[in-house]
């Protein structure tokens, strides 16, 4: 039987910088990790970031701080890589949402439609779609296609209703969301926003129409950490999840940063529990062992690579990355 694992009086921040230069190893990071491990990370960003760092990277090995799709994602554009991820079970509520059966029966009901699928979906959703797009690309990327082009938009219900009302495109949503963008609470944040009058709101697009509808901001985690950079105030409420909080308070020291609430009226709910799961013991063991390793078929890597080729096409054009910005004009 497999002996529990010992680390007791190990520099687990040492032991990680060792290993990675011995194994040429670089270590990328979610906004959305423990700060702890954003801050060990060679690169910090967000999903379209970090694909395209992926895609970019001439280490050996790919160390995924993130979540199971992202890491696949890494593997897909990579594949002489060697891709592990701390955590096996870190999977995302978005990509469960999908199962690949049913989106295939649903894209063959649909024949004259393309997906356009967000990339918080599995390898195998991936190979079904037309065009992968992230927060951060999806609507630069939906004004490069004809307007009479019939458009089905998934997982991420959210999402494509924003999209929807933002450019009045008639999009067929899959019926999909996110756990922890679910969980913010409108009637908790005009309590937040009434104790806080001048603050802007600043929102992720997974968010519920509900939630966006009193933002001032609505974007990627990256184009949310920019408006924070640029507004003129000194506070924020932030609506996504509270690990971005870390990177805008080293980048902001003199600014103050509140998370959206959940029903309970604490941000601290809505931490996403799948991001959670990686450690700076399991990234350790990861880079150590060289496991657990994201391993793709490739005939489903191939399939999958095409519609992550085109995002990456279509999104590098973008202006400012292709954020979503404003949620409406105010007056400030």
């Amino acid at each position: 039987m497999e002996q529990p694992l010992n680390l007791s009086g190990l520099d687990l921040r040492a032991e990680i910088d060792r290993l990675r230069r011995e194994r040429n190893a670089v270590v990328l990071a979610h906004y959305y990790q423990k700060p702890e491990l954003q801050d060990l990370a060679d690169f910090v960003g967000d999903s379209l970031d970090l694909s395209r760092k992926a895609a970019e990277t001439d280490a050996d090995v790919i160390a995924f701080c993130g979540v199971r799709f992202m890491a696949e994602t890494a593997k897909i554009l990579s594949p002489n890589k060697t891709v592990v991820l701390p955590d096996m079970d870190a999977g995302c509520s978005l990509e469960d949402s999908c199962p690949p059966e049913q989106f295939a029966a649903f894209r063959a009901a649909h024949p004259d439609h393309i997906a356009l699928t967000y990339i918080n979906c599995s390898a195998e959703v991936k190979g079904l779609s037309d065009i992968i797009v992230t927060s951060s690309s999806a609507e630069t990327i939906l004004a490069k296609l004809p307007a009479d082009q019939k458009i089905i938009f998934g997982p991420d219900r959210n999402l494509g209703g924003y999209l929807a009302r933002k450019t009045g495109r008639d999009l067929l949503l899959w019926p999909g969301v996110c756990i922890v963008h679910e969980a913010f609470s409108e009637t908790e944040l005009l309590k937040l926003r009434a104790q806080h009058p001048t603050a802007p709101i600043a929102a992720h697009p997974e968010c519920p129409a509900v939630i966006l509808d009193h933002a001032d901001y609505v974007g990627s985690t990256r184009g949310i950490l920019d408006y924070a950079k640029a507004m003129s105030g000194d506070t924020l409420i932030v609506a996504t999840e509270p690990h971005i909080i870390h990177q805008m308070e080293k980048a902001l020291p003199g600014k103050h940063f509140i998370g959206a609430p959940g029903a309970d009226g604490n941000c601290n709910c809505n931490i996403c529990p799948y991001m959670a799961l990686n450690t700076m013991e399991k990234l350790y063991v990861a880079l150590r062992d060289l496991k657990p390793q994201i391993e793709i078929e490739e005939g489903l890597r191939l399939r999958a690579k095409k519609s992550l080729d085109a995002m990456l096409s279509m999104a590098s054009s973008s202006v400012g990355q292709g954020d979503l910005g404003p949620a409406r004009v105010t007056g400030d």
